[in-house]
């Protein structure tokens, strides 16, 4: 299951990121499929990127609304946040771990073989929901120009993503670009690195502490289409399910939790009696079917 989850991860990599003629072009995708919505944190100006980051979109419709409503141009994007709001109600989180391509980055650099591996104090989980209803809502909308234009603040100052995908390739495709080069560029730089080396101690920490992306689908948890469930009554609570997962959640004490990023290792690697499986709509999709055999050898051992 692991190796499809990466092979899936991936792929849904190279789908979004498949303009390959950007070292010819030295610019970025405006093609047809520029008006697509990736499901991941994928960023717009990356030079192969051929869809549009959708916090980048949410930021790009609220700080615009000033401006609209002064000028009498009443419009909203119902596409935009009926995408994102379609693929949190169906799916929940399950982007982040199978689909998410910053993920893939960061699960990678966690495989490296570093001795010491820190888990962060579960309080700054929260600041990701901070970061979603103030630099993707809030400061978008309110703090505007003399024109009633906004910034896209998480973007413009925090994403690393945008970083590694967009900021740092444009630089060497575009030399000119060099001259531009300052404050912004170098916070924006030292967020990435931050993220990256913290990346190869501590398993997905900007997952787990500052993407307003999974905090948003994270919401839906509990009522997405698609979910992890838990039969108590095969649960033994030997929370060998938090050992394996990626966001450190045991799942027999959290299910439907909105850090739960659906990866399955908890399924498959993590419970040994089939107490875990995955639905859809409330039919299930995968079980364990070795959970009888599994849960009864531990009843012996416990006799």
């Amino acid at each position: 299951m692991e190796a499809l989850r990466k092979l899936i991860q991936l792929i849904a990599t190279l789908l979004t990121n498949s303009y390959f003629l950007f070292p010819v072009t030295h610019n970025i995708y405006q093609g047809p499929a520029k008006v697509i919505c990736a499901p991941g944190l994928n960023c717009y100006s990356c030079p192969a990127s051929t869809t549009y980051c959708p916090i980048g979109a949410i930021q790009q419709l609220l700080l615009s609304v000033r401006f609209s409503l002064e000028t009498g141009s009443l419009f909203f994007s119902s596409y935009v946040v009926g995408t994102v709001g379609l693929i949190g109600t169906a799916t929940g989180r399950i982007t982040c771990g199978w689909l998410c391509p910053f993920g893939l980055v960061q699960e990678l650099l966690y495989k490296l073989p570093v001795k010491t591996k820190v888990e962060l104090p579960y309080l700054l989980r929260y600041v990701k929901y901070l970061m979603l209803v103030f630099f993707v809502v809030l400061m978008p909308l309110l703090l505007v120009n003399e024109w009633g234009m906004g910034l896209p603040w998480f973007c413009k100052y925090v994403c690393p993503a945008g970083t590694l995908e967009a900021g740092i390739p444009m630089i060497f495709l575009q030399p000119d670009l060099r001259a531009t080069i300052g404050f912004l560029f170098y916070n924006k730089l030292a967020w990435m690195i931050i993220f990256l080396l913290w990346s190869v101690v501590t398993s997905r920490p900007f997952c787990k502490t500052t993407c307003p992306l999974g905090a948003f689908y994270g919401l839906f948890n509990k009522v997405s289409l698609i979910k992890l469930e838990l039969n108590e009554t095969l649960c033994t609570k030997c929370g060998h399910c938090a050992d394996v997962c990626p966001m450190g959640i045991q799942f027999n004490e959290a299910v439907g939790s909105p850090e739960c990023i659906m990866c399955m290792r908890c399924m498959r690697e993590g419970c040994d009696f089939g107490a875990i499986t995955l639905t859809c709509g409330g039919m299930h999709l995968l079980a364990d079917n070795r959970r009888d055999r599994k849960k009864d050898k531990f009843i012996e051992q416990e006799l």
